[in-house]
């Protein structure tokens, strides 16, 4: 019985078209493909998302660099900002020791952990008025390769990131020698000062040395 049941199976076997099983598979195989590819409706739609989102990647990188870092602080009643990057740190104003025969600027000195720094008071540049000291103000110690001193400020409001196109020219009705260290101002009435200018300044530096 197995005999014959052998030879039946091995007679079926010769009878298939096995040219035509290879034919159809190939068939079946083309028609899964295409079923599994994407449409061209699909194709476009992929490509559209992956231009959409090339794009916002690359708007990401070649915006990176345009904004600023900001150091925001309030003196008198106006807000102001300066760069992070000439920032070396913020202090308490205390203990803070006059020194006698330098401009009206210049506030005092203050020791920072066993680090001497004169203190530039900028509303003598501004003419804005004066109150006395407390407990809120502090010192930013600003620093480049060339020299290091603090500005008073009467409080710390935060650090922030500000696009650089959001500074605008400082308004015309700012005038004298306060004027130079203005770099804008921005819609929110933030005036955004030159750190690089107030460190450069040949008047801030020689009086700095001389009062140092």
């Amino acid at each position: 019985m197995k005999k014959e049941t052998r030879e039946s199976e091995q007679e079926h076997a010769r009878r298939i078209d096995w040219n035509d099983v290879r034919r159809r598979l190939e068939t079946s195989g083309a028609a899964l493909a295409r079923d599994a590819a994407p449409s061209m409706v699909e194709q476009h739609a992929i490509l559209r998302g992956r231009a959409r989102a090339f794009a916002r990647e690359a708007h990401q990188v070649g915006t990176a660099g345009e904004s600023l870092d900001i150091i925001e602080f309030r003196l008198a009643s106006e807000t102001y900002g300066i760069a992070s990057a000439f920032v070396r740190e913020v202090s308490p104003l205390k203990d803070v020791t006059p020194l006698p025969g330098t401009p009206p600027f210049v506030l005092g000195i203050i020791n920072v952990r066993g680090q001497i720094f004169s203190v530039v008071n900028l509303k003598k540049f501004f003419n804005l008025p004066e109150r006395g000291l407390g407990e809120l103000n502090q010192v930013i110690i600003l620093r480049d390769n060339r020299m290091e001193f603090g500005i008073l400020a009467d409080a710390i409001l935060g650090m922030y990131t500000i696009p650089l196109d959001a500074i605008q020219p400082s308004p015309s009705t700012v005038t004298g020698i306060g004027a130079a260290y203005l770099r804008g101002v921005t819609a929110e009435r933030v005036i955004i000062l030159d750190a690089a200018h107030i460190l450069h300044d040949e008047q801030i530096i020689i009086n700095q040395e001389t009062g140092a």
